[in-house]
């Protein structure tokens, strides 16, 4: 279906609140929801199913479709985003899966990398995080793979907070205010120094991933490491960048 299609399909239930065209808009973004739960399946690995990771997803699209006001201008895909990664969120908060002892790990490497870092003055190597925590260098990949996940929900709401929901471009002014131009450059000057500061394997993959767009099987086979220790590098990559940007970390994704 193409724009003018779904364009038509909107107005049209915007109108009539039409039960099938309800189902046809599920189904036309359906895709939408699949993409965003792949994306946050790289945080939790293989503690939640894929699949049902879309199913959470599914029912936060179903609500953004009934509140989603069409006549605002305001891109659907942006808004029904946030709903999807919020009803996904909400699940796995429910569901509290995570063990004591997990969480037990994860301030124990949090409170090290802030003694490191403050004494090292640059964010700690991993072979100096292991060395700190008085475990193998394979056995502190095995720990950050168990707490990544833990840290899902606290990135995630910082990038919400840089996500706000903006009106379509196509009822905007056709050209930015100087000072939007100004401040963007701003950003982009900041963002381009945050991410000076990550390792070289961290950067590579925020590269890749964003600037790129390569799937984490892509960027494993061109790193030569498995799947999920890109996952515990965009993690890491994620958490500095979040340090160094605050609420100004979505601009990741419109650069």
């Amino acid at each position: 279906m193409d724009e003018n299609q779904r364009n038509k399909l909107w107005a049209s239930y915007a109108k009539t609140k039409c039960p099938d065209m309800r189902e046809k808009l599920i189904m036309e973004y359906a895709p939408l929801v699949k993409i965003i739960a792949g994306r946050l399946s790289m945080y939790l690995g293989y503690n939640v199913e894929y699949e049902d990771l879309v199913s959470y997803g599914i029912f936060g699209l179903i609500d953004a479709i009934d509140k989603f006001d069409y006549e605002k201008g305001i891109k659907f895909e942006t808004y029904a985003s946030l709903r999807i990664r919020g009803a996904i969120l909400d699940q796995i908060r429910k569901m509290d899966w995570l063990p004591r002892t997990i969480r037990q790990k994860q301030k124990k490497m949090d409170n090290v990398l802030s003694k490191l870092e403050r004494e090292l003055g640059r964010p700690a190597t991993d072979e100096e995080m292991a060395k700190e925590l008085g475990i193998s260098l394979e056995e502190y990949y095995t720990w950050e793979g168990q707490t990544q996940a833990s840290r899902l929900v606290s990135i995630d709401e910082c990038m919400e907070q840089g996500l706000e929901i903006q009106p379509d471009s196509s009822v905007k002014s056709k050209f930015d205010s100087p000072e939007s131009v100004i401040e963007r450059q701003e950003l982009k000057r900041e963002l381009e120094e945050a991410i000076s500061v990550l390792t070289e394997k961290e950067r590579k993959v925020i590269l890749l991933y964003y600037y790129e767009e390569l799937t984490l099987k892509e960027i494993s086979m061109i790193m030569e490491v498995s799947e999920s220790r890109i996952s515990q590098l965009h993690t890491k990559a994620l958490q500095k960048l979040k340090q160094r940007l605050g609420d100004h970390i979505g601009i990741l994704y419109e650069t």
